[in-house]
């Protein structure tokens, strides 16, 4: 393997437009297909065989109107002034007339107006019937939102607040609210902006109308930017810097790209073009940063050539950035054993995207390089290396200030340990109560119409009707239409049960087999009395049956949220522990030790730990939220946990190659204990903490981005990142192998003989250049 990716260096240096022709072109591509074809990604959070998804299925059969996407505006006066009388309600019937009359609006008048003119045939007219004549009661009346109604007769979906200030009409679109065409949604909800205009009237969509969030905004650019700023200091040349910049901009345009495109074979969630951003831009960025840094090392330090310096940083730290890039792939492809097909269309969109960062820093990076030629070192820098060659001068001071460290470190390495697992440990303690959930008009920041609107709602009419239940009475193999006396008798059960604020008609089925009712929580969506009422009501499903000769189902999107947070918690614990399996069995092939695997992997589950443990506090809790620019307390979004994992077992396994196989090599040469440590940690810290620090500024970017799902993620692997590399591989590594040893590099002599010899970093290259260049060598040995 060292020996193609020396030869490839080489001739991508001598040769760059047989390289950077292909990339080119492929990008070229890309943009102008997604210019022929824009993405079609999803926002719908589908996860197949729960309860609520399978009901959702058999709707779409059975009553296809009852399927599509679901709507909701909230209406408030401004002055609190009543909404309901006067030019107040003049305007919102003009804005309700609005709304129905959008494109992919469903009029629901119109369809209770044939109902109507169907008289007593109509089946829906028997329910109705039967309701109001049940005469159960959910609420007492004057704490109970009414109906609003014209002439006496009730507008479908449009309640008055019980202070008559505010008003909701909740309705529905033909299609899934991903699946309508652009603008439609915003198009609808200027309708009704210009119908209350000039009246003192909000108009306050909810979250459940949010179409695809915008994947990038300034937070990324500022992101980025950081990230630029830390290539310069590291590297110290504008030109180095702005080469591992490209590679990863190109390497994201392709992968995301390619992703974007084949949104139009697949459903693909929006969070899969983010995550492949968020990745494709980190280790973009870092693996090219690898392979300059020892490049410009071999130059400086051994005044190599550029061009035979390219070819054996290739040789050398490439093999190790495949080993890396294949260990995440790996982990993210791997998402797929929870058979889960949201989670492995996510897992496989970021994999792709890995493996393009991959090949761009292999093949593109060093044709750039190659037309940069031997400017990648400045002649400041090729002065001061050579200055320092000759009189023998002390390290650089970032080298000084890593020696420091470590030696602090391997001297007092109980302390460092206690204090490693300590502060990890803290940070990771409010994860223990981390609940799970999907996004609500309550994860966004308060100035936001989704925000809002949920307040609106919340406040006027109660938490609940933020996240009504869909209720599904179907006669199963029964014979003939649902009776009325069976619908009024679910009425009232449903009415009477604890938890229940309200219940209405939704929808009847053409043959009367299949009956929706609507019931309101009296808590908020993602309140533990919603979710203990959804198992109430499922519960009963056994009396409903024989009482009430109905099959009862729960959905909506309150209850899909409770089945996808109950199969992703079940999920967690299988993936993590096949990802602690494949991270010693991986680490042990390739550094031939048993404490090395266990000690990185403990340490991988640290890091994950104290990511979930300060995603809790922070939007779960809501610590220091103000310090972050946002007010929004949720659940943790239900997909973090298993994705974060996958992510950040990737990159952590990525520290841990770059930082211990140094201390490998300098144990190979001879080294013993502490030195060895040593020797290796002031070779690969300074590398390693810049690409911590690149990772970082491009994960915190996303802490600013609108959408509270992009917001969890983005956190979440900054702070994993920064536990894991600063506090972990920085700290904790050091100190743990200074504890063992030379028992850090035992492996037992059966295993010895089975396990393949992997030559990580690719010193066999070179052993071949040294027999060609002997003189040249011993200096590259002597300053490695």
């Amino acid at each position: 393997m060292s020996s193609l990716l020396y030869r490839i260096g080489r001739t991508a240096y001598r040769r760059p437009w047989h390289f950077i022709a292909p990339w080119a072109l492929l990008l070229a591509a890309t943009i102008g297909l997604l210019a022929l074809y824009p993405p079609h990604l999803s926002s719908e959070v589908r996860i197949d065989d729960t309860p609520a998804q399978n009901l959702i299925d058999d709707l779409a059969e059975s009553m296809p109107l009852m399927s599509g996407g679901q709507g909701i505006i909230a209406f408030e006066s401004e002055d609190g002034s009543r909404i309901d009388t006067g030019q107040n309600r003049t305007a919102l019937l003009a804005a309700i007339d609005e709304v129905f009359a959008s494109d992919h609006v469903i009029d629901a008048r119109k369809a209770m107006q044939q109902e109507v003119a169907k008289g007593a045939n109509s089946p829906t007219v028997r329910a109705a019937t039967a309701l109001a004549l049940s005469g159960a009661q959910a609420a007492p009346p004057e704490e109970a939102a009414t109906p609003l109604s014209i002439d006496g007769q009730v507008v479908p979906g449009a309640l008055i607040s019980p202070d008559k200030t505010a008003a909701v009409l909740q309705f529905q679109f033909d299609q899934q609210t991903f699946e309508l065409p652009s603008d439609t949604i915003d198009n609808t909800v200027a309708r009704a902006e210009r119908a209350t205009a000039g009246h003192g009237i909000s108009v306050l969509p909810s979250a459940s109308m949010v179409e695809v969030p915008a994947i990038v905004g300034i937070g990324e650019v500022v992101g980025v930017a950081i990230a630029a700023l830390v290539l310069l200091a590291t590297l110290g040349s504008v030109v180095a810097a702005g080469l591992p910049l490209v590679t990863a901009l190109t390497g994201i345009g392709v992968g995301v790209g390619g992703t974007l495109l084949v949104s139009h074979l697949i459903s693909l969630h929006s969070l899969s073009a983010v995550l492949g951003l968020m990745i494709g831009l980190a280790v973009g960025i870092d693996y090219a940063l690898f392979i300059v840094n020892r490049q410009r090392r071999y130059i400086l330090d051994t005044g190599m050539t550029a061009e035979e310096a390219i070819g054996r940083a290739l040789a050398t730290s490439g093999t190790a950035v495949i080993f890396a890039g294949s260990t995440v792939a790996i982990a993210l492809s791997a998402l797929s054993i929870v058979q889960i097909r949201l989670i492995t269309t996510m897992g496989v969109a970021a994999t792709g995207t890995v493996v393009i960062a991959v090949l761009t820093a292999l093949t593109l990076l060093p044709a750039l390089l190659g037309l940069v030629g031997e400017r990648i070192c400045s002649p400041k820098a090729r002065q001061a290396a050579a200055f320092a060659t000759a009189t023998r001068t002390p390290a650089r001071a970032p080298r000084r200030l890593a020696t420091i460290w470590v030696r602090t470190v391997t001297r007092h390495r109980f302390v460092a340990t206690i204090a490693a697992l300590l502060i990890a440990g803290i940070v990771a303690i409010p994860a223990a109560q981390m609940t799970l959930g999907l996004p609500s008009g309550a994860s966004y920041n308060p100035e936001t119409p989704q925000r809002e609107s949920y307040e609106v709602v919340k406040e006027r009419f109660g938490a609940g009707y933020n996240g009504p239940l869909v209720i599904v009475a179907d006669a199963g193999q029964r014979p003939g239409a649902i009776a009325a006396a069976d619908i009024s008798g679910l009425y009232r059960d449903l009415a009477h049960t604890p938890g229940v604020a309200a219940v209405t008609l939704g929808g009847v089925s053409d043959d009367g087999r299949t009956v929706v009712l609507t019931v309101t929580p009296s808590a908020g969506p993602t309140d533990s009395a919603t979710e203990q009422l959804v198992h109430a009501i499922r519960g009963q499903a056994a009396t409903f049956a024989s009482e009430r000769r109905v099959d009862v189902g729960v959905t909506g999107f309150t209850a899909l949220g409770i089945d996808v947070s109950a199969r992703l918690a079940d999920a967690l614990p299988v993936y993590l522990a096949v990802v602690a399996i494949l991270s010693v069995l991986l680490l042990t092939v390739v550094f031939r030790s048993i404490v090395i695997p266990i000690k990185a992997t403990l340490g991988f589950i640290l890091s994950v730990a104290a990511a979930f443990g300060a995603t809790t506090a922070v939007f779960e809790n809501g610590w220091g939220q103000s310090l972050l620019g946002f007010d929004a307390t949720a659940p943790v979004l239900a997909v973090l946990p298993i994705v974060a994992t996958g992510l950040l077992y990737g990159l952590a396994m990525d520290y841990e190659v770059f930082l211990v196989s140094s201390m490998k090599e300098a144990h190979a040469h001879g080294m013993r204990g502490d030195d060895a440590i040593v020797h290796g940690f002031e070779q690969a810290s300074r590398v390693v903490v810049a690409a911590a620090a690149i990772m970082t500024a491009v994960f915190a970017g996303f802490i600013f981005n609108e959408d509270p799902m992009i917001r969890q993620f983005g956190f979440a692997l900054a702070v994993g990142v920064v536990v894991d590399a600063f506090l972990v591989r920085m700290l904790l590594v050091p100190a743990v192998m200074s504890i063992f040893g030379e028992a850090v590099w035992w492996l037992p002599r059966t295993l010895q003989r089975l396990l393949p010899d992997v030559d990580i970093e690719g010193r066999d290259i070179d052993r071949v250049l040294a027999e060609q260049h002997p003189a040249q060598d011993e200096l590259v040995a002597a300053k490695s």
